[in-house]
């Protein structure tokens, strides 16, 4: 199929779902709730054992056991959510322990490639194996992740603790997108998803002052050991109540008691299924590209260096060989490129690419900011910069989630207000983000930016979702977390390509002669230990705000793509689509 007839289509179609699953007859979604999951449906025959397993699954699930389900999922985003406020609160502190503060940004990158990359794997390994068995390896990986980084002598193993750290929990969340997926209609699709990341709302108040506690207190290591101890606890339940339901769908004969054969041929088979050897190609060739710009700086030779120009022209190479081997090579693809020649599908994936740079640009090094330029505390600054996740969380669960219920349409919802409120919000961050701004003014842009982010969200996962049909649910929700984490790392290389190259000549600029330069850039208590209106204190503010202009002008040159990108969506009508079969809400 050519580019031209990916994007000739009339403007305002509905649509039913890839391999043209029954349509729900309107009495059906009259009520929220299915009561009668055992009527006329049977398991589809043609998907693969983990699908079939959710299918099964649903056909058994008592109404008590649905609403326990969705009551335990609640908690573990709670507890992720929790996580997520101390965890980010801490990360500049454990650089500044190995004298590396501007590496803040540079420590995410790996992480947040492989974590993204790994999402097809694990769709895979789902359909293959069952959600419940994903989740409790996703919950292993996670918590040597975290065990590592409690116990890390350098930035360089608090970087590798992240790659584990990231991917498992980035696992476990996409297992709960996908149980949601498997468990709602459509129609009810968006608040669900907005149900469940409600607690948001919740632990920015709870996170930020614990945060400030564990620094007073014990110290950043105990905030990774706190949470290896907490989460198992939190998570394992799911796994447990899910694994139960497929026993109980065994014992009605509904689903057959398959084992997983472990031999030679098999596990070669799902490498070869999963494409492993792309993945490690565009994984190192994203890898060695992205991270010589975030550590070019360290080098005697800086740019010059053997190594940097080493690691890039790998990068460079491999990038270029990805696609050839993906043609003519690979005896399966690891991106599903048919799901991909949906417009709607693959406009959606380009714009999270452009949405997730423009927040990591500009959000990498704003928490130091706030503290450095506005004085204010851990506590205040992680109240300031949980603010998109709070707001955005409430105003999907009131607003965006009722309203895309009642209309059945969530194009409107990105194109014309989301994405316009972004680019105002940034466009004001340009304005405020300077030295002498009341923190008012900085709020607000948060506000703006957080109705902005979680209309785009759930719209922009509607979006992938709606032409797919239940089999491909777990494959193009991984291909979504791909583009955002792809978006991500890219723009946490931008954002410290740009800290690398400008905050310390704007520290020798804007800093009273003499001053100690290599500790200020080295550490962010180093920062905050000269007072507030020093000549010190106010050249360090100035450096911040020179700096971040220029994140800001690359963060909204690329959010105007997106824009251009949703344009082109099908205005699909998901009110009457169905997908999933059984017990759904």
């Amino acid at each position: 199929m050519s580019i031209l007839k990916l994007f000739k289509s009339n403007t305002k179609v509905e649509v039913a779902p890839v391999d043209s699953p029954s349509r729900s007859t309107p009495n059906s979604e009259k009520v929220p709730i299915n009561e009668n999951p055992n009527d006329v449906e049977s398991l589809s025959s043609d998907v693969q054992a983990g699908v079939r397993a959710v299918e099964a699954a649903a056909t058994v699930w008592s109404k008590s056991h649905l609403i326990a389900t969705y009551v335990i999922i609640w908690w573990i985003y709670f507890v992720v959510a929790l996580q997520e406020v101390v965890i980010r609160a801490m990360n500049p502190y454990v650089t500044s322990a190995f004298r590396k503060h501007s590496l803040t940004a540079a420590t995410g990158i790996m992480s947040s490639i492989i974590g993204g990359l790994s999402k097809i794997p694990l769709a895979k390994l789902l359909d293959m194996w069952g959600r419940p068995q994903g989740l409790l390896l996703s919950l292993f990986v996670w918590m040597v992740g975290y065990i590592m980084m409690a116990s890390c002598k350098n930035v360089e193993t608090y970087a590798a603790a992240q790659v584990f750290s990231s991917t498992g929990s980035q696992a476990v969340s996409y297992i709960l997108t996908v149980f949601i997926a498997g468990t709602s209609t459509l129609r009810n699709r968006a608040l669900m998803l907005s149900f469940a990341t409600s607690p948001y709302v919740i632990t920015t108040w709870v996170g930020s002052p614990a945060a400030q506690s564990i620094l007073a207190g014990p110290g950043w290591r105990w905030a990774f050991g706190i949470f290896t101890i907490v989460i198992p606890v939190v998570v394992s339940p799911l796994a447990f109540l899910v694994l139960y339901n497929d026993h109980k769908a065994k014992k009605a004969g509904i689903l057959e008691d398959k084992k997983i054969d472990w031999s030679w041929k098999s596990v070669k088979q799902f490498f070869i299924d999963i494409d492993a050897i792309g993945i490690l190609i565009l994984v190192a060739g994203m890898a060695l590209f992205l991270l010589p710009c975030s550590i070019w700086s360290y080098q005697a030779k800086k740019w010059e260096s053997p190594m940097i120009i080493g690691m890039m022209v790998t990068g460079f190479v491999l990038l270029i060989a990805f696609p050839f081997w993906e043609k003519f090579f690979a005896p399966v693809t690891f991106i599903p490129y048919e799901l991909l020649l949906d417009r709607t599908v693959f406009t959606a994936g380009i714009m999270f690419i452009f949405v997730y740079f423009n927040s990591s640009v500009w959000g990498s090094f704003f928490g130091s900011m706030l503290q450095v330029v506005w004085g204010l505390s851990v506590t205040t600054a992680s109240y300031v910069q949980s603010i998109p996740r709070v707001m955005s969380c409430f105003w999907c669960l009131v607003a965006v989630g009722p309203a895309i219920r009642i209309t059945g349409r969530f194009k409107w919802v990105v194109v014309y207000f989301a994405l316009p409120i972004d680019i105002l919000a940034v466009g004001l961050m340009m304005h405020f983000r300077q030295p002498g701004t009341g923190v008012g003014f900085i709020v607000l842009t948060q506000i703006l930016t957080a109705v902005a982010s979680g209309s785009i969200v759930i719209g922009g996962e509607l979006a992938m979702m709606a032409p797919s049909s239940h089999q491909h649910m777990a494959v193009i929700i991984a291909v979504l977390n791909l583009f955002c984490s792809i978006g991500g790392a890219v723009g946490s290389t931008v954002a410290s390509a740009i800290w690398t190259s400008t905050f310390r000549n704007n520290l020798v600029e804007h800093m009273p002669k003499g001053s100690n330069i290599a500790e200020v850039y080295a550490s962010l208590p180093s920062q905050l230990a000269h007072k507030i209106g020093s000549p010190e204190r106010m050249g360090i503010q100035q450096a911040y705000a020179d700096s971040q202009r220029l994140m800001l002008v690359t963060s909204i040159s690329v959010l105007s793509l997106a824009l251009i990108a949703a344009a082109f969506w099908r205005d699909i009508n998901v009110k009457n689509i169905k997908q999933v079969k059984g017990r759904v809400v």
